[in-house]
C-alpha cells in the first residue's frame, strides 16, 4: 500500500540525493541498523505491535524487523525512490511474503496525516533536519497523532559534537538530556552514543534515546 503526500522542495532535494549516488554511498548508509534493532528490542513490543519507521530512506531495519518477527510494519519516507529500493531489496531477500505486509508511505513527515495509530515510532536522523521550533513542533504534532497511547520512541540524531551539516543542509546536535528534552511527556527508558562509520570513512557521533509515553 503506498500513501502520496504531496511534492515539494523537500522531496525534490531527497530524491535528488538518492538519483545521485547509489543507496550504500550515502553518508548514513549502514549494513546492519543494530542500534535500532537494541533499543526497538528494548521497547516491550509483541510481534502483532504496529511500528513505523519515519524518514527511513532506503534503510534495512524493516528487513531486520520482518526477520526478527515484526509483522506490522509502515515504512516512511519523502522520497519513493528510496522506498523502491527497499522493496526490491525485500524481494531480492525473499522477504516476499512478508514485504507484503509493509505498508509503503511517500510523504512529507511533517504535513502527514497518519491513518492509524502505532506502537513505536523509530526516526534515525529525521529530527535532527529540523533546525527550527516550528517545524519541531510540527514533527511533535504529528507524533502524538500517529503514536498510541503508552507508545514507545525511538530517536536518533546527532550528538553534541556531531556534524553540522549532512547532504547540503543544516543540522542540530543534541546530548542525551537535549534529546530527550525535546520530548515533554515522555520518560526516558535508555540511552545510548553511537559512533556511526560511513561509507567515506568519516566517523558520525549519534546520540539515541529510547522513550515511554507517560500517557498525560
Amino acid at each position: 500500500m503506498t500513501e502520496t503526500v504531496g511534492v515539494d522542495d523537500a522531496q525534490s532535494h531527497w530524491q535528488g540525493v538518492y538519483a545521485g549516488r547509489a543507496v550504500t554511498e550515502v553518508s548514513w548508509f549502514e549494513a546492519s541498523a543494530d542500534q535500532s534493532l537494541a533499543l526497538i528490542g528494548e521497547a516491550g513490543l509483541a510481534p502483532d505491535d504496529p511500528v513505523v519507521d519515519v524518514g527511513a530512506g532506503a534503510s534495512v531495519l524493516v528487513d531486520q524487523l520482518l526477520r526478527a518477527g515484526y509483522r506490522d510494519v509502515t515504512v516512511l519516507d519523502i522520497a519513493d525512490s528510496a522506498l523502491a529500493v527497499s522493496r526490491d531489496r525485500l524481494s531480492r531477500e525473499n522477504l516476499g511474503a512478508d514485504a507484503a505486509r509493509v505498508d509503503w508511505a511517500t510523504a512529507d513527515l511533517l504535513s502527514w496525516q497518519p491513518a492509524r495509530r502505532y506502537r513505536l515510532w523509530h526516526d534515525r536522523a529525521v529530527f535532527h533536519f529540523l533546525t527550527e521550533a516550528a517545524d519541531r513542533d510540527r514533527y511533535r504534532k504529528v507524533l502524538r497523532q500517529a503514536l498510541a497511547p503508552g507508545g514507545r520512541l525511538v530517536v536518533g540524531t546527532f550528538a553534541a559534537d556531531g556534524p553540522t551539516r549532512c547532504s547540503g543542509l543544516p543540522t542540530a546536535r543534541y546530548s542525551a538530556e537535549e534529546l530527550a528534552a525535546e520530548f515533554p511527556g515522555f520518560t526516558t527508558i535508555r540511552s545510548a552514543r553511537e559512533e556511526h562509520h560511513t561509507p567515506g570513512g568519516a566517523v558520525q557521533p549519534f546520540t539515541w534515546v529510547l522513550l515511554a509515553d507517560r500517557g498525560e
